[in-house]
Order: structure tokens, then sequence, then C-alpha cells
């Protein structure tokens, strides 16, 4: 196992900046994904870890070996493509052994090797099975044994998953994620979907036009982001503006155009009173209050709580979906001023998401209080 890191690396086509000054250490052993949209240079960063673009500044490293110039037969790198990039003409077998017998090993060796790596992904009873024989998903499994079968120092997928059906992909999912525990390859995984990276990475670089935006494990960026583009990407969110009124060493008050909000304090940034900043709440976080009595239960507990009006609901089974309209707040704290309208208040949309809804359900146009905990408001700045 070896670890990977980029040391201030760029990467320039024509004059456009693919990647820019990167900054990244992938521990040994990790299953660590590069996460963001189209064009992002997450699948660049990926290509000069492969060998096939070189960068043109900064330092690319396995382990304490300087790579920018070591060409890609000689990195020990295992690829898993998008579009599988399998030998037609060759069995299941033959497509797994290639890299094998490239590099010369002996037949026994090699043998062993492959029914290995065919057991390990359970393709075993179809080796003789030619591509055009198999499903998407059993193609995936054949592109995964073949770039294990070489024992990689690093395995690089690049969204090797996006060719497959809903279902596929969560299967896959789970095997890519119990290959990468048997193996503990060093794996670097490129994908753009947010769920496949919750789901099964050790940690996540999110990245934007070249730019790295934030690393952390999934809950860190799901429940800490940094940033209101982090906050939007991973995942759903509303955003809510404001005025930093007061923050102290574990909370912060926002006053919102509809009510204050307190926060849980979750970083060290450098914050101003009277600074603007949004307010990050996801769907699953707000609570349907339903009685005066429980209002008051989360007033005494510190909770936020915002008046709102229901626009319409979504029953899916195990949840429902509100559209909520925020429509006020409560009574102002002494001396509080109001925070003036945004000219755009499309942020009073709200989403809310109830788990495991009961038989009765508010109807559109009901009156609404959403209420919500402080350790669930993330404080962004603008």
């Amino acid at each position: 196992m070896l670890s990977v890191s980029f040391q201030n690396v760029s990467k320039l086509f024509d004059k456009s900046l693919a990647v820019n000054d990167l900054t990244l250490d992938v521990k040994a052993g990790e299953l660590f994904f590069l996460l963001g949209p189209s064009g992002c240079g997450k699948t660049t960063s990926l290509r000069m870890v492969a060998g096939f673009y070189a960068p043109d500044r900064g330092l690319l490293k396995f382990g304490e070996r300087a790579m920018n110039s070591v060409p890609p037969h000689k990195r020990n790198t295992g690829m898993v493509f998008q579009n599988y990039a399998l030998w037609p003409h060759l069995t299941t077998r033959g497509n797994v052994e290639y890299g094998l017998r490239v590099r010369k090993t002996p037949r026994d060796e090699r043998n062993r090797r492959v029914d290995e790596a065919l057991r390990m992904v359970r393709l075993e009873n179809l080796g003789d099975r030619y591509p055009n024989q198999m499903s998407g998903g059993q193609q995936q499994r054949v592109a995964l044994a073949r770039a294990l079968v070489i024992r990689p120092d690093v395995l690089l997928l690049d969204e090797p998953l996006s060719n497959l059906d809903a279902q596929l992909r969560l299967e896959m999912r789970r095997e890519i994620k119990r290959l990468h525990q048997e193996t503990g390859t060093t794996a670097l995984y490129v994908t753009h979907d947010q769920n496949e990276a919750l789901s099964i990475a050790d940690r996540i670089a999110v990245m934007r036009d070249g730019v790295l935006q934030q690393v952390g494990t999934p809950r860190e960026l799901y429940r800490l982001p940094t940033s209101r583009f982090v906050a939007e990407f991973i995942g759903e969110t509303n955003f809510l503006p404001g005025t930093l009124k007061s923050f102290g060493a574990r909370d912060m008050l926002v006053e919102t155009p509809v009510g204050p909000l307190r926060a849980a304090r979750q970083d060290s940034a450098a914050w101003n009173e009277g600074q603007q900043v949004w307010c990050s709440i996801r769907p699953e976080s707000w609570r349907v209050v339903a009685s005066e009595t429980t209002v008051k239960a989360h007033e005494e507990s510190g909770d936020n709580h915002l008046a709102a009006r229901l626009e319409s609901v979504m029953y899916l089974g195990e949840s429902e979906q509100y559209a909520a309209l925020l429509t006020g707040g409560p009574q102002r704290a002494s001396g509080a001023e109001a925070t003036p309208p945004a000219a755009d208040e499309s942020w009073r949309n709200v989403k809310v998401s109830v788990l495991n809804p009961g038989v009765d359900a508010p109807r559109p146009g009901d009156a609404l209080t959403l209420a919500c905990a402080p350790q669930d408001v993330v404080v962004l700045g603008q």
C-alpha cells in the first residue's frame, strides 16, 4: 500500500487551468473520492496519477517517490474505466489475465491469481464468457478483476458505475466497498454522484473549477460544510439569509427576515458581528410541530422554530416530502432589528423531509411551525 500526494499540482490545457494548485494527501489503504461537477478537474487529477498527463507545476508522489516523469507502465496502477474497456475477442479469463501476460508472469502463478481474482468478484463460473455475453454489471466486475489481479499499488476508478442502471449501481457500490476491505489497496475514485461518494468513501475531496474546496469524511462534509457550494453539492439543503448578531465559543445568533436562528458553533472561523451570512438547514433537520404544548417544549429546549405554510405534499412511503413557504417568525428579542428582506425571496420556499409519516398528514394551505435544533443550523459566509 502506498500513499498518494499532490503538492501544489497544476495542469493546463492551452491557457486553461484544469487543476489549480492542488495540495492533497491520500492515505495508504484509503478509499478516497474526488467529487465534483463536470469540468471541476477530478478526472484530470486521476489521469495525472495514472501517468496519462504530466503536471505542469508541482509534485506528484507515491509514498516518498516523485512520479512526475515516471511513465504509466512503470507506476503499477490498476485502472477501471467508465466504459469497461474490455477486449471483445477475449473471454472473461483472457481479459483478467491480460495484464499478467504483459508482465510475463509464469503460467502457474498467472492461473492462480486469475482464479483468485474471479472468486473475489464472484465470476468464477463465467470465465469462458465473452463481454457481449455478459450484463453491464458483470462486465464491470471483469474490469475490476483485471485491475486487481496485477496487485496494483494504487487502484484508479474513473466513474466506473455511471453506465449501470440504478439497481446495479447500488449492488456494485457494495461490491467495491467489500473488495476494498478485502484487498486494502489504496484507491482513488472519481465521480460526480454524491450518494455514491457518501455511501462508500473513507474520505472525499470536493473540487470546483480546478480548485479543491473541502476534504473530509462523508459525515463531516454533509454535517459540517465550509461553503455554500459544498453544502449545496453534498445533498439537499435550505439556505436562509441573515445577519450575524452575536457569537461565542459554543453558539451563534443569526437574525433572519423570518426570525432569529440559534446555531451551535461548528468551526473556528473569524466571524464579525453584523456580517451577512447564510444558514444551511437540511430538509430532514426540520420537525413539524403540531401543537402549542409541543411548541413551548421546543422553545424551552432551545430549539429554533419558524412559521410556515404548507404548499404541497409528496408521499413516498418511508418518507414524506413537504414544500413549505416560510411566512414569519416568533417575537424577536427586545432591541433586535429584523434583517431587511432580500430582493429575491426564493429562499422562503423550503423543503421538509418527514421520515415514517403517519396516516394523517397536513394539507396544502395549512399553517405549520417548523422546528430545528441549533446543531442542525450551519452558518456560512456569503
